[in-house]
């Protein structure tokens, strides 16, 4: 405002235009939510609201069809240990698919650690703990070469992995020749290997250790992703790797650090994986990076990266376990359950989907 304006005179010409004009303030909402967007919001915010809801009411449902066969502990706790070697080969599978990637090498994976553990001890006369630290060491090496080739050499995960998947396959078939260590044997010789088959009863509920390493593997990725700087980077690189290196984010070493550890990871799930058969077998496991990404598509978690929670992944597995479980009590053809599983697969897709509109 001009000196003379501010004394009471005529205002000048180009405070004229000002007379009449629109005052209010600037709003960016047009108009109220409805309860669609309202439930479209809350499911983008939680991603783990959906498979949640949907293994409560598959838990409902199952108990209501088939009664206290179904909804006793033994039930229960019958499939945490049918999920546990999935929930945590999930784990590592979550941690590549939240940087928009994809591991079709984790089963494969797996199944080479438990036979290097095995052969190590049995073969070259190893103690069980050296042979472990070795299985878990190849299991890294994996994932340092599947990261190598993802961040530096700048390949398609997809490709990436499906080569080292039949690579790796080729080589557990080739250094075991097929050989099986039997659990007698392990028993007997080196028991620290069946470790995670171990179990602790409480009343009529049983609980493997392989089924508390599952649970608390869990619940320690999930604090390290949504409470350390580690964690919102690789969110950040999963939802757009461009913009995370822009804000000091190194984005290949993140890469690296992911595939490392879901090569430990893996390793983790071999030697629960000797826990749950007792044995050492090399044909063990093979549709393991499947059910994988089953559970973690099923658990809400989005395969364009960058969205998701690893607790959406332990449901999804659980809603297999569940679903799996039920339809054998109730005596239906096995085939049901690999056709309900393939639906919550499209429907989980869909809903995905459906909630990325908000973020668009």
């Amino acid at each position: 405002m001009t000196e003379a304006s501010a004394r009471g005179g005529q205002p000048q010409e180009f405070e004229k235009v000002l007379t009449g004009s629109d005052t209010a303030v600037a709003q960016f909402e047009s108009h109220d939510r409805t309860a669609v967007e309202r439930l479209q919001h809350f499911l983008h915010s939680s991603p783990a609201a959906v498979p949640l809801i949907v293994l409560i009411a598959s838990l409902a449902v199952f108990a209501f069809v088939i009664g206290s066969r179904f909804f006793s502990p033994f039930s229960m706790t019958l499939i945490l240990q049918q999920v546990a070697i999935v929930g945590i080969i999930g784990a590592a599978q979550t941690l590549v698919i939240l940087t928009a990637g994809i591991d079709l090498s984790v089963g494969a994976i797996m199944v080479l650690t438990s036979v290097v553990m095995g052969q190590f001890t049995f073969r070259y006369g190893l103690p069980a703990p050296v042979a472990i630290l070795c299985g878990f060491g190849v299991g890294a090496a994996c994932g340092f070469l599947n990261g190598w080739l993802v961040s530096r050499v700048k390949l398609p995960p997809f490709i990436v992995t499906l080569g080292t998947w039949q690579i790796i396959l080729a080589a557990n078939f080739l250094y075991s020749a097929n050989e099986t260590i039997r659990a007698q044997d392990i028993e007997a010789q080196a028991p620290l290997l069946q470790w995670f088959g171990n179990n602790i009863r409480v009343g009529n509920a049983v609980f493997t250790y392989g089924v508390i390493a599952m649970v608390v593997l869990v619940l320690v990725l999930w604090y390290v992703l949504n409470h350390t700087a580690w964690g919102r980077h690789v969110y950040a690189v999963g939802d757009d790797p461009e913009a995370a290196e822009l804000s000091g984010v190194n984005v290949n070493r993140m890469l690296l650090s992911v595939y490392v550890l879901a090569g430990l990871i893996c390793a983790l799930a071999g030697w629960a994986l000797i826990g749950r058969l007792g044995s050492v077998s090399p044909t063990s496991g093979q549709f393991a990076n499947i059910e994988s990404i089953t559970a973690v598509v099923i658990g809400g978690i989005s395969l364009f990266g960058g969205r998701g929670s690893i607790l959406g992944m332990l449901f999804g597995a659980l809603i297999v376990g569940v679903f799996s479980l039920a339809l054998r009590l109730i005596g239906t053809d096995p085939q049901w359950t690999y056709l309900l599983i393939g639906v919550l697969i499209i429907a989980a897709v869909t809903v995905d989907q459906w909630i990325r509109k908000v973020a668009g």
